[in-house]
């Protein structure tokens, strides 16, 4: 991997009954936590907060650090991403907006059936 790292900012949202939100971005088949990268000057959670609104239509509440972890990009060849992980407690109905086409609840314990993006995947899911 040659190319300079993409850092992003991600959140872990789960529901009531313990389910992990994913998302999968418009012209993408891998699965994935909710955010971004960082705006220039942005720190950790005001980049979160605006993704997740951009995203997800929800407003961030809290948030507290999971850790930062790298994997290989799921949709940039030869490409590493380092993502800053935050378990993030949202407040309001969560509707795919902006460039996701689709959200999945999945089951952390439960192997899913769609492709997952490496970080969630290798970095992630093994730490919940």
């Amino acid at each position: 991997m040659t190319k300079p790292p993409i850092r992003i900012v991600a959140g872990v949202i789960r529901d009531a009954q313990g389910r992990l939100l994913t998302v999968r971005k418009q012209g993408t088949s891998a699965f994935m936590l909710p955010g971004g990268k960082r705006d220039p000057g942005e720190d950790d959670a005001t980049a979160l907060a605006r993704e997740l609104a951009e995203e997800l239509g929800c407003v961030l509440v809290d948030s507290h650090a999971l850790g930062v972890f790298t994997a290989p990009a799921a949709n940039e060849p030869d490409t590493l991403v380092e993502g800053a992980i935050y378990h993030a407690t949202i407040h309001g109905e969560v509707t795919a907006q902006a460039e996701i086409a689709e959200l999945l609840w999945i089951d952390p314990a439960i192997p899913p059936t769609v492709r997952l993006a490496p970080l969630l995947e290798t970095q992630v899911l093994p730490r919940l």
